[in-house]
């Protein structure tokens, strides 16, 4: 069995590598079973955080605005992860928001992972729900905190313990890494010439925008414009 792997989580402020925001990451290194260190942080996704985000995750605009930026965080990460395969309950979805932060910064990231739901689905074919909460509960794990990134993390690393322990006749290859796969397209930044043209469109408009102009991927500015273009149109010269 595999007892060396990061256990990862992350907080987005949707479901979306490609147009979303990570905003909290949570990763837990184990070696030999043992937890040797943790990287945890919140990241700044230069946005308003949607408001059933911020009541399922409990972080504010405010505690989101103190994090750091994404550059960073996903420069520390993927060095923090190394070579190690990743672990986590739907960790293609972490991934691909990694994965496509990643790129965008010309890091290579690529991983095999470990995917507690994949593992739960297999051993729980009857259970109802096989969220990390439901499992969590199932196996009596108390995380200090839910949809918070670090303990979650934490929380699937117990919970694929407990797997094991519970089904050691099992085949192995269930618990073991399998390669994850997500093709991420590179997002290059806003243009200069998108970012005054858009700059001219809220003043002229009298918008409020709730997104850093300067943070804005090349392919988001793009979208951004048509929209207020079919919304307000175009300045009137």
């Amino acid at each position: 069995m595999i007892d060396t792997y990061i256990a990862l989580d992350l907080e987005t402020t949707g479901l979306s590598p490609s147009m979303d925001r990570i905003l909290e990451i949570g990763a837990v290194k184990v070696v030999n079973g043992q937890i040797l260190e943790t990287y945890e942080t919140l990241v700044n996704p230069e946005r308003k955080i949607e408001k059933r985000i911020e009541e399922l995750t409990g972080i504010t605009d405010e505690m989101a605005s103190e994090g750091i930026d994404t550059r960073k965080a996903v420069t520390e990460l993927v060095e923090f992860c190394g070579d190690l395969p990743l672990l986590g309950h739907n960790i293609l979805f972490d991934y691909s928001f990694v994965k496509q932060n990643a790129m965008n910064l010309n890091l290579t990231f690529d991983k095999e992972g470990i995917d507690t739901l994949k593992i739960a689905r297999t051993l729980f074919p009857g259970m109802e729900h096989r969220s990390l909460q439901a499992l969590c509960s199932y196996y009596h794990i108390q995380p200090e905190k839910t949809h918070r990134a670090a303990h979650d993390a934490l929380a699937a690393m117990e919970l694929y313990g407990r797997m094991q322990e519970q089904f050691l006749n099992s085949p192995e290859e269930l618990f073991l890494p399998k390669p994850l796969v997500y093709r991420a397209k590179k997002q290059g930044p806003i243009t200069p010439a998108q970012k005054g043209y858009l700059n001219d469109l809220i003043k002229y408009h009298k918008i409020t925008l709730d997104k850093s102009v300067d943070g804005l991927t090349k392919n988001e500015a793009s979208r951004i414009i048509d929209r207020i273009i079919l919304e307000y149109g175009r300045i009137q010269r």
